[in-house]
């Protein structure tokens, strides 16, 4: 078990690997690195590391390794279930690796970016644009998360749909082990059978099991044609109906279908600045699509007409408004990426991120809906996601007038009235953002008891001092 770190001649040590400016020990230089952007958890630590090399992040290891000291990876600290959050009173060192922030090759013919984990994915995004190609990974907090804590939680974001998350996204890694070794992974290959995946172990591990520095990425051809499409629909089985209609008229070319409840875009409108509601007439549901051509922005255009001519005929949508430029577009991929922001000027909100198969989608609305309306009447339920993936974000927020501690001390009994029909649905009670503290209990509730002894066998085979990351998806045994 890792040892609380409380000796100034360790940290002393620890700091020289780095170098002093890159060794914060002050309060108010660590508070940054210690609260996650709900305010779930507020961390403890004694020292945050900024290493700025792979070999320095590797030093660090090692000696944590020789003292049991507990490292807890950090990327942009956008993660959402506490997974880079240092424990309170467990004396844990948070390895922060923001200025490991290079993008060292980048192959145009291959389609391929060798990122180091520090690089912000809008960083990413840019350089591939830059050289006519697109990493096609979006997410709200672009502008701030970092490649290797989307590797760690295996992000996905509103471009799943054609692309895949981030698992789909990484050809090779470059992972700095518990113990100090570097595994040097960072093969460009398409096709390699050389053994177990070793890849796909590092991401969505949530940093339990190694450090990870650098990836290569996989790139895309830049899109030539881009049309973005929002809808009023009448309900969700509406705009699942609609989906396969877009599937039918666009093929690959869909890459995005978003689905949004009315009382999402009211608060979206409401509290985020220099958003509006592209239509003039409210509507009960909404869904956002869109397509993308590789040929021209002829092909993306004749997709869209053909999708409207389709879906008018079969009376699936109310109103719709296509974006004209790319302000426009930008404005309505806004009111989507805000709407989790949105809702905490209303108060208290006890968020799900769950997945369920798509057809299911409108079931497990209905579903949840019926149960959590049940247990708390005033709820006010704003259930948004990427219906083309199965992925729903249920998050409940507070009654008009509630008490918001009262509210969020009922978290547990909600999450186990929407679980439970997740389950029933064989969906996921984590979707795109991990396990961490806030589910790594829950998991091993529902998991069977073989998955989980695989997983701590795992654990105890990378990690068997149980220095990284403790307490984080599976328990210390």
């Amino acid at each position: 078990m890792p040892t609380p770190l409380t000796d100034s001649a360790l940290i002393a040590r620890f700091a020289a690997i780095t170098g002093e400016r890159n060794a914060l020990t002050t309060p108010a230089d660590i508070a940054p690195h210690l609260i996650e952007l709900r305010g779930l958890y507020q961390g403890e630590s004694p020292l945050v590391l900024r290493p700025g090399t792979t070999q320095e992040v590797s030093a660090i290891l090692r000696l944590a390794h020789e003292t049991d000291t507990a490292i807890v990876p950090q990327g942009g600290n956008t993660g959402l279930v506490g997974g880079q959050s240092p424990r309170p009173g467990q004396g844990e060192i948070v390895l922060s690796l923001a200025r490991l922030n290079k993008i060292r090759s980048l192959d145009p013919v291959g389609q391929t970016m060798v990122a180091e984990a520090g690089v912000v994915l809008a960083q990413a995004q840019q350089a591939a644009s830059d050289a006519g190609l697109l990493f096609p990974l979006s997410l709200g907090s672009e502008g701030s998360c970092q490649i290797g804590g989307n590797l760690s939680s295996n992000a996905g974001g509103t471009a799943v749909l054609a692309y895949g998350n981030m698992r789909q996204l990484c050809l090779g890694l470059e992972v700095v082990l518990p113990d100090g070794e570097i595994w040097h992974g960072l093969r460009a290959l398409k096709k390699d059978n050389t053994g177990y995946d070793l890849r796909d172990l590092f991401i969505g591990a949530e940093g339990t099991l190694g450090v990870i520095t650098a990836a290569v990425l996989k790139l895309f051809p830049a899109r030539r044609g881009h049309e973005t499409i929002y809808a009023g629909v009448d309900n969700p089985d509406t705009a699942l109906k609609l989906f396969r209609v877009a599937q039918d008229y666009c093929g690959a070319s869909l890459t995005g279908f978003e689905l949004m409840p009315r009382i999402g875009v009211e608060f979206t409108t409401r509290h985020i600045e220099d958003v509006r509601d592209p239509l003039s007439e409210p509507h009960p549901w909404y869904a956002l699509i869109d397509i993308s051509s590789g040929q021209s922005q002829e092909a993306a255009r004749a997709m869209l007409e053909g999708l409207f001519m389709a879906a008018d005929e079969k009376g699936l949508i109310r109103d719709a408004a296509a974006a004209e430029t790319e302000a426009q577009r930008r404005n309505f991929w806004k009111l989507r990426e805000s709407m989790s922001w949105a809702q905490k000027p209303e108060g208290g909100s006890i968020k799900h991120d769950v997945s369920v198969p798509v057809a299911l989608v409108p079931e497990f609305l209905a579903r949840a809906d019926h149960a959590v309306k049940s247990a708390m009447p005033d709820a006010r339920i704003v259930a948004f996601g990427h219906m083309g993936d199965g992925n729903i974000h249920y998050n409940i927020s507070q009654p008009l007038g509630a008490d918001t501690q009262a509210f969020l001390a009922r978290w547990s009994e909600m999450n186990a009235i929407v679980h439970a029909i997740v389950l029933d649905l064989d969906g996921s009670i984590s979707a795109e953002h991990g396990i961490g503290q806030l589910k790594r209990d829950e998991l091993a509730a529902i998991r069977s008891p073989v998955e989980m002894e695989l997983m701590h066998r795992i654990k105890q085979a990378f990690d068997p001092k149980g220095i990284m990351n403790p307490g984080k998806v599976v328990a210390s045994r």
